[in-house]
């Protein structure tokens, strides 16, 4: 699958990006109406909002559902840089953007010796199977700099470094990307992460109050209504359960009894998933062109399957990972992919399409979370036996084929 004519320009890949990026426009702008809930007035309404406050010279201090580290008010700043649009249009005109640098540079990647579109195929087709609600997030743009982190990665692990730590100072996830540095850039790699975040961490700190007010604000989450734990409380409600489902610190979340005792237990899968991680660093042998990338989506969606919240939003991230996986030719990343690429899916149609039913707990709803959140236990325990195997266990040995052991039957005769 690459898209191309001959040896020439990927002239289906380039249309089909263009096709449906013309209709997820056509989307947020409202000329056509999604099915659901509005998923743009979050920019409207809660990224405006922050704007205003942002502006001024400081964060969010009394509101909930800012949650994000101190460089995220860059994002939410970002519009001001197309003051001849109102702030929506704005937003959506940058989110397509960082859509078309993530293209770009996967395209570029995938036309590379050794290397394959089909990455940049995984970007094109997972993109709009979640729907408008890319174009309304700014996870995008973070996604956009873990992709250029990812593909800058094996030749320069500074600026890999670098922008991994940036983009853990917008959303904390990009952080992730450097568990898979070869040994011998590791040390460079991590260096010039710490030194970015803690330049970043101490400018924020100096000139804007509130900078780390987020920390305490996600401390005290829940647990959301499209999360793993979520199961449990969606069961229950039918089962007599007195809880509530509430807009609570910026998500629909459960409320009621037992839903700490959820919590805890998500947060101990997460700690789990990342001890299995640290594990899987310290016993690791071999680093090939696409381990430091099958490393990152491993870890990424491990952190995203075992989260008290599992936002629509987070599948941007998924998808993108994804995609730097199949740039490579020797990925063993391929039916974790596709399981990603069906959980994106199966997403737009709980988020936004039918989020009524799931927050009614109704048949269709559970259904839905039960196959979403199946998939993504299934891509995440698949994809991290495929990285064990690649580089933990021992290779397989070589069986000869038939025509070399005819030569050496010849050549010993």
């Amino acid at each position: 699958m690459t898209g191309t004519r001959g040896d020439g320009f990927p002239y289906a890949l380039l249309g089909t990006w263009g096709l449906t990026r013309l209709v997820l426009l056509l989307f947020v702008f409202r000329v056509f109406l999604f099915p659901g809930p509005d998923v743009t007035s979050d920019v409207s309404v809660i990224y405006q909002g922050w704007y205003e406050v942002l502006r001024t010279g400081t964060f969010p201090l009394d509101d909930v559902t800012w949650q994000y580290p101190p460089a995220a008010a860059l994002a939410i700043l970002s519009p001001g840089l197309l003051p001849f649009l109102d702030y929506t249009s704005a937003f959506f005109v940058l989110a397509f953007l960082a859509d078309v640098l993530v293209f770009a540079l996967l395209q570029y990647a995938g036309l590379r010796p050794g290397k394959s579109l089909r990455g940049a195929w995984v970007w094109v087709a997972g993109v709009p199977l979640l729907g408008p609600t890319v174009y309304a997030r700014y996870d995008v743009m973070v996604t956009a700099v873990a992709v250029a982190a990812l593909l800058a990665g094996a030749r320069h692990p500074r600026l890999m470094g670098a922008l991994a730590g940036f983009g853990a100072m917008v959303k904390v996830w990009p952080v992730l990307l450097l568990v898979g540095a070869a040994k011998g850039s590791a040390k460079r790699a991590w260096a010039s992460a710490a030194v970015t975040i803690g330049g970043l961490a101490l400018l924020f700190a100096a000139s804007m109050p509130g900078a780390f007010s987020f920390l305490a604000f996600q401390r005290n989450r829940g647990t959301e209504v499209e999360s793993l734990g979520s199961l449990v409380f969606h069961v229950a409600r039918h089962l007599g359960w007195d809880g509530e489902v509430l807009l609570n610190y910026g998500s629909v979340e459960f409320l009621g009894r037992y839903v700490d005792v959820v919590s805890g237990a998500a947060l101990f899968l997460t700690a789990v998933a990342f001890g299995w991680v640290l594990l899987w660093r310290l016993c690791a042998k071999r680093f090939l062109a696409h381990t430091l990338a099958e490393a990152a989506f491993v870890a990424v969606l491990m952190f995203t399957a075992t989260s008290r919240v599992i936002s629509p939003q987070y599948m941007v991230w998924l998808v993108g990972l994804a995609a730097v996986c199949l740039c490579f030719r020797g990925t063993r990343m391929t039916v974790p992919v596709g399981l990603v690429l069906a959980a994106a899916f199966v997403t737009v149609l709980e988020f936004p399409v039918w989020f009524s039913h799931v927050v009614a707990s109704d048949a269709l709803g559970i259904t839905l979370l039960f196959v979403r959140n199946g998939l993504l236990v299934a891509a995440a325990l698949t994809a991290a036996v495929q990285l064990w195997r690649g580089t933990v266990s021992r290779p397989a040995p070589t069986v000869p084929s038939q025509a070399a052991r005819t030569r050496e039957s010849l050549a010993s005769s």
